[in-house]
């Protein structure tokens, strides 16, 4: 049996003596007043976007827009929250990262650790409040049935959770425990025992816990929540620095996160005549859009439908060394075939437009052309 390495070991020290490199009230994207820059080709392709956009909204398709973390790191939920607001975006994804920056914006208005000095001091990612808050919501959400996103958006929106009674996951355990319990009432106490494990190790054992977020303004998650539009998170297991923390429970964020992919899965499945946007995500938004697209189209093949008139918007900084949209993959002796998102959106069929941008630039020039016309429902 392999060794595993003990957490409790550990030195967790206070957020609060983090120093943060980014100040949200200074790097924030006010989308009135930013200025985007972008060259001809970035327009037109932001221009097609908007009409497209447009369109999948009259006909009620999804508009997905998925993300890498430094879209919340660059101080764009302002602008998300607005295309939002606006009707424009159905359905927002991102990966482990972008939860745990949107929610310390929300909590201290500050996020973004100095790496090279942490990890040399051995202290990268090992802070109290974000390791210990996020994961507890993360389990008590596990236990309530709510998907990654949904668990913090809600921790955020309510400022704190409510923990429940040992008596009642006790009486969840049992259910679990009896003859005949359904799939439902198993999930449910597993969820229940993972939870009861971590009570030990939490000041609060019962009962709500108040965890103020005084500048839940700045936050996506909880706009999100509180809109009750989808907002999934789509982590991979050790990439985020809540696992350093020993209130960490991998049930909990597998339990979220599968709900959160069926989530992502089911609004892909309402594509037909949408839009799906993926800004500067390589890895998370390419793997997981592949798999829900074709267990989509297995589903609409047995009704008879089918999911093939869409748009893709692939945007991200990489200078563009091939033409997708006009010459397909490239061979493999061609360095673009390695440009593993284009290389995958590529083969999703639908109609794939690859834009060298700035994530800030992209998603303001976005904005504003939507908002030209006329707002959706």
């Amino acid at each position: 049996m392999n060794r595993l390495f003990n957490r409790s070991a550990i030195e967790v020290r206070p957020l609060a003596e983090r120093v943060n490199k980014i100040d949200f009230a200074r790097d924030r994207v006010d989308p009135d007043a930013y200025e985007p820059h972008l060259d001809d080709a970035a327009r037109e392709n932001v221009a097609r976007a908007a009409d497209e956009i447009r369109a999948a909204r009259g006909v009620g398709a999804s508009v997905m827009l998925a993300f890498g973390a430094h879209a919340i790191k660059n101080g764009l939920s302002p602008v998300l929250v607005r295309l939002m607001d606006g009707g424009w975006v159905t359905h927002f994804a991102t990966n482990g990262a972008g939860v745990i920056h949107d929610w310390e914006f929300a909590f201290q208005g500050f996020s973004g650790e100095d790496v090279r000095r942490y990890v040399n001091e051995g202290q990268f990612g090992i802070w109290e409040e974000t390791g210990a808050y996020l994961n507890l919501a993360i389990a008590v959400g596990a236990y309530l049935g709510l998907g990654y996103g949904e668990s913090v958006g809600a921790f955020v929106a309510h400022d704190g959770l409510t923990i429940p009674e040992s008596g009642e996951l006790d009486e969840t355990l049992a259910a679990g425990a009896r003859r005949g319990a359904d799939a439902a009432a198993l999930e449910r106490a597993a969820a229940a025992a993972d939870l009861k494990t971590l009570l030990p190790h939490v000041r609060a054992r019962s009962g709500f816990l108040r965890v103020a977020h005084p500048f839940k303004a700045n936050g996506l998650q909880a706009a999100a929540y509180t809109a009750g539009v989808p907002f999934t998170a789509h982590p991979m297991f050790g990439h985020d620095i809540i696992y350093t923390h020993p209130l960490n429970c991998g049930a909990a964020i597998g339990r979220t996160a599968e709900r959160d992919f069926l989530s992502f899965t089911d609004s892909v499945n309402r594509l037909e005549g949408g839009v799906y946007l993926s800004v500067g995500s390589a890895v998370m938004s390419p793997m997981i859009f592949e798999k829900a697209l074709s267990m989509s189209r297995n589903a609409a093949r047995q009704r008879g439908a089918v999911i093939e008139r869409f748009t893709l918007h692939v945007v991200d900084l990489a200078k563009a060394a091939w033409d997708w949209t006009r010459d397909g993959e490239p061979p493999l002796d061609n360095p673009a075939y390695y440009l593993r998102f284009c290389k995958t959106f590529s083969r999703m069929g639908g109609r794939m437009t690859y834009t060298s941008a700035d994530n800030r630039a992209f998603l303001v020039a976005l904005l504003r052309e939507l908002e030209k016309g006329k707002r959706t429902v």
